[in-house]
C-alpha cells in the first residue's frame, strides 16, 4: 500500500453547535482515512449536506434553531420512524427504552393483527405503540432472519460484462439469450456454479447514450437493449417479414463488424435495430396466455412501471433530461404528467412491454442455469445509483438529495477524489417510509437473480455526498441506518433464497465487513489486494483468507491478470498519460508486486505446467496458478473472469479515462486482440484448460487438502 498521502485543504473547527446539528442528522464532521488520521469537513460542505437534507443551518440563528427543534423532535417522540427486529435478536433499543407500560400493536404485511412484537413473521409490518399518558406513535417495523445461510456448497463460475460476449447470434453485442446458452454451456459441461454479469439496468437512452452500466436511468427495470428479439414469440408472426430480414441483414453487418473488423461494440447502434424490430413486434397481438401473464406484470409492478414507461415515452418527445422537460412534467404526479401519460397511452404501453419482455428472458435465464445443475445461477449486480436525469431520479425525486452528488474523499491513489455523478437517496426519507424503494429495487431483481452483487456495498453504511459544483475534496460522509438497510437485505434475499455478495473494495469503515458477515453478506476479496497490511504487508497466505467471499482474480475495473503478469497495465497507463509517478518507478514496483505473488505460488507448489514440464506457455500456466491459489484459500466461490480463460489483455474499464479509452465497449479477445465469440469459447482449448485446473483444485478443496475446509 502506497505510504504517500493526499493533502487536504485546511478546514476550519466547525462551531460546536454546528457540529452537534450535524451529528443528529447523520452529517459526518470528520472521517478518518486511515487508523492514524483525522480529516475535518468544511463548514460549507456540513452546511450544504445539511441543506439537502431540509435543515437550514446557513446562519448561528438558524442553526439554534434547528438544534432546538431537532433535539425537541427526538427527545419527545415515541419510535423513530423505522424499527429493525433481528429474529432470535432480543427487543429492539427504539422499543426497550419506551415508557414502562407502553401498548404495542402490530399489523402485520400478512393481515394479522397482534398485540406486542413477539415470534412476528418476516416482512415490513406497521407498527403502533400507544403511551400511558395516551401519546401515541406509529412506525414500520422490519422483521427479518438474523442472518443468511450460507451458500449450499462452494462453487466457482464465470465473471464476464454481458455485452463484450458476442455470439454468432447477437446483434453487435451479447445479450440475453447468449446468457443463457452460456450458463447451460458452464453448468453442464464445465460444472460452474454461478455465472456473474455487470448491471443489466435501463440506460439513458439518446445518443450517445452513456456506455457505463454503472450510471443507469433505472435501477428499478432492465434494459431491453439486452433482448434477443428472435427468441421473442411475436417475433414470428410479424406483419411486416421483409423489414425484419432487412433488420437482420443490419445486424450481420454490426456484428461482424465487431468480430472481424475491429469495430467497437456500438450500443446506440444495437438498440437503434432492436427498437425498430421490437416497434414491428408491438404491433403483434398478444395471444390469450401471453395477454394475461403481460396483464399480471403490471398489476404487479403498478405504479412503479407506470412511471417509468411515461418517463421513457416523455423522453421520446422532450430529450432524455427531465429537469429542461417543460415545466409541467418535470412533476410524476401533477396532472400535465396525467393528461401526457393518457396522450400517449400506445408509447407507454410500448415501453411497459419492452420491460415484461426482458424480464421474461431474465427470469428464463435464471431458470437455465438453475436446470443446467448451477447452485447459484446468474449473479446480477446492483449499481450503485442512478443517473441524475434518468427515470428513477425523476419518479422518486422525493427520495433523492437536491444538488447533491455520491463520489469517494480523496485518498492515497486518488488526490483529488472522485465524483460519480449520481444523486444519493435522502436517509431521512428512506426511514419514513419504511425504506420502501429500496425493498421495491431489490424484490425487482431478485425475481431473476440467484445472487446479487452490491457494487460498493460501503453505501449501505455511509456515503461520501459532493455538493454541485465543487470539487470532491469539499463534500462530506452521510450515514445511513445500516441495520435497517441490512435487514430490507437481508428479508428480501432471504425470501427469494438468493445470495449476497458485497463489493467492499478499497476503503472501508471499521465495522462494516464485520456487520456484513454477521448478517451473511459475503464479501469480495481479489487476489493482488490480499496482503496482510496489518502485518509484513506480504501477500496473505490461502489459509488466512476470509470463507465468506467470492475470491476473484481480477474484476471489470482492473488490469486483466496477463497484463498483470506481463506489466502491459502499466504501459497502457503510461500511453494514456494517467501515471502519477516516473515510469519506471512504476514499472518496478508492478514487477516487484507481481515477482512476489509468482514465489508464494511456486513455494506452495501451484505455478507447474510450464514450458519444460507440460509445453504450457508461462504466462498461460501463471494464470492457472493463480486460480489454484483461490481454490487453495477457503471462500465459499471464486470467480473466474471470463477474459482471463482466453488471454485477453485489455481491461473493460480504466478508471479515469473517458473517451481516452473505449471503456465498455470492447468484446472479449484472445491474446492477440481477436475477437472470441461464445462458440469460440466453448471450443477453446486455453479455457477448457484453466477450467481443468480449478475442477481439480476445486476437488482437492472438498476432500479438505491444502488446509480448506467446507463448513
Amino acid at each position: 500500500m502506497p505510504a504517500a498521502q493526499p493533502a487536504e485543504p485546511p478546514a476550519e473547527d466547525l462551531p460546536e453547535e454546528l457540529t452537534r446539528l450535524a451529528a443528529l442528522h447523520g452529517v459526518a464532521t470528520s472521517y478518518r482515512p486511515s487508523p492514524d488520521r483525522t480529516v475535518r469537513a468544511s463548514a460549507a460542505a456540513v452546511t450544504l449536506a445539511l441543506a439537502a437534507l431540509g435543515v437550514d443551518a446557513g446562519t448561528p440563528g438558524a442553526v439554534r434553531a434547528a438544534l432546538t427543534a431537532r433535539e425537541t423532535e427526538l427527545r419527545e417522540r415515541l419510535l423513530p420512524p423505522t424499527v429493525v427486529c433481528w429474529e432470535g435478536g432480543g427487543t429492539p433499543d427504539a422499543l426497550a427504552t419506551l415508557p414502562a407500560g407502553t401498548r404495542l400493536r402490530v399489523d402485520t404485511e400478512q393481515g394479522e393483527r397482534r398485540d406486542g412484537v413477539e415470534r412476528l413473521p418476516p416482512g415490513v409490518h406497521r407498527l403502533t405503540a400507544t403511551a400511558p399518558d395516551g401519546r401515541t406513535a406509529e412506525a414500520h417495523l422490519i422483521v427479518a432472519p438474523a442472518r443468511l445461510p450460507a451458500p449450499a456448497v462452494r462453487s466457482y463460475g464465470l465473471l464476464v460484462q454481458l455485452y463484450s460476449l458476442l455470439s454468432r447470434r447477437s446483434w453487435g453485442m451479447g445479450d440475453l439469450g447468449d446468457l443463457g446458452e452460456l450458463a447451460a454451456w458452464a453448468g453442464r459441461a464445465l460444472g460452474a456454479g454461478f455465472v456473474q454479469v455487470n448491471p443489466l439496468h435501463a440506460a439513458v437512452p439518446g445518443a450517445p447514450t452513456d456506455p457505463s452500466p454503472y450510471r443507469p436511468s433505472s435501477r428499478r427495470f432492465p434494459d431491453p437493449v439486452h433482448l434477443r428479439v428472435e427468441e421473442v414469440p411475436e417475433f414470428a408472426y410479424v406483419t411486416d417479414p421483409e423489414r425484419a430480414r432487412a433488420l437482420r441483414e443490419r445486424a450481420r453487418r454490426l456484428r461482424e463488424g465487431v468480430l472481424e473488423k475491429d469495430a467497437l461494440i456500438d450500443r446506440d447502434a444495437v438498440w437503434e435495430l432492436k427498437r425498430d424490430a421490437l416497434e414491428l413486434l408491438h404491433q403483434v397481438p398478444l395471444g390469450p396466455g401471453r395477454r394475461a401473464a403481460y396483464c399480471d406484470y403490471l398489476a404487479a409492478q403498478g405504479t412503479a412501471l407506470e412511471d417509468h414507461a411515461t418517463w421513457c415515452a416523455l423522453a421520446e418527445i422532450h430529450g432524455s433530461d427531465w429537469h429542461r422537460w417543460p415545466e409541467g412534467l418535470r412533476d410524476p404526479r401533477s396532472a400535465a404528467t396525467g393528461r401526457a401519460r393518457r396522450e400517449l397511452m400506445d408509447r407507454v404501453d410500448f415501453h411497459s412491454r419492452l420491460a415484461w419482455l426482458t424480464d421474461t428472458q431474465l427470469t428464463a435465464a435464471q431458470r437455465t442455469a438453475r436446470e443446467a445443475g448451477m447452485p447459484v445461477g446468474i449473479v446480477h449486480d446492483l449499481a450503485v445509483g442512478v443517473h441524475p436525469r434518468g427515470a428513477d431520479s425523476w419518479a422518486q425525486q422525493e427520495y433523492f438529495a437536491a444538488g447533491m452528488s455520491v463520489g469517494a474523499p480523496p485518498d492515497a491513489f486518488n488526490s483529488r477524489g472522485q465524483d460519480w455523478g449520481l444523486p444519493p437517496w435522502r436517509p431521512d426519507r428512506l426511514a419514513e417510509s419504511g425504506y420502501a424503494p429500496f425493498r421495491e429495487l431489490l424484490r425487482g431483481l431478485f425475481r431473476y437473480a440467484g445472487a446479487l452483487r452490491v457494487d460498493h456495498v460501503m453505501g449501505l453504511f455511509r456515503l461520501w455526498w459532493v455538493p454541485g459544483g465543487r470539487p470532491p475534496t469539499e463534500g462530506t460522509y452521510v450515514h445511513y441506518d445500516a441495520e435497517a438497510m441490512l435487514a430490507v437485505l437481508v428479508l428480501e434475499a432471504d425470501r427469494a433464497g438468493a445470495v449476497v455478495i458485497g463489493e467492499d473494495l478499497g476503503t472501508v469503515e471499521p465495522g462494516v465487513r464485520e456487520a456484513l458477515r454477521e448478517r451473511g453478506v459475503l464479501g469480495t476479496s481479489v487476489l493482488w489486494f490480499e496482503r496482510d497490511w496489518t502485518g509484513d504487508g506480504r501477500p496473505l497466505p490461502p489459509e488466512r483468507w476470509r470463507a465468506d467471499c467470492l475470491a476473484t482474480a481480477t474484476t471489470h475495473d482492473l488490469p486483466s491478470t496477463a497484463a498483470r503478469l506481463t506489466g502491459e497495465h502499466v504501459e497502457l497507463r503510461d500511453r494514456l498519460g494517467l501515471l502519477t509517478r516516473p515510469l519506471e518507478e512504476e514499472r518496478a514496483e508492478a514487477a516487484a508486486d507481481t515477482a512476489e505473488w509468482l514465489e508464494v505460488l511456486a513455494g506452495l507448489g501451484l505455478l507447474r505446467g510450464t514450458g519444460g514440464d507440460t509445453g504450457t506457455p508461462a504466462e498461460e500456466a501463471e494464470i492457472q496458478a493463480v486460480h489454484r491459489f483461490l481454490l487453495r484459500t477457503p471462500a465459499r466461490m471464486a470467480g473466474i473472469w471470463l477474459p482471463d480463460a482466453v488471454g485477453d489483455r485489455r481491461p473493460q474499464n480504466l478508471p479515469g479515462t473517458w473517451d481516452q479509452y473505449p471503456n465498455w465497449r470492447l468484446p472479449v479477445a484472445d491474446a492477440e486482440g481477436r475477437p472470441v465469440t461464445l462458440e469460440d469459447l466453448a471450443a477453446s482449448p486455453r479455457l477448457h484448460a484453466l477450467v481443468d485446473v480449478v475442477r481439480a483444485a476445486a476437488g482437492d478443496a472438498v476432500r479438505g487438502r491444502g488446509g480448506v475446509r467446507d463448513d
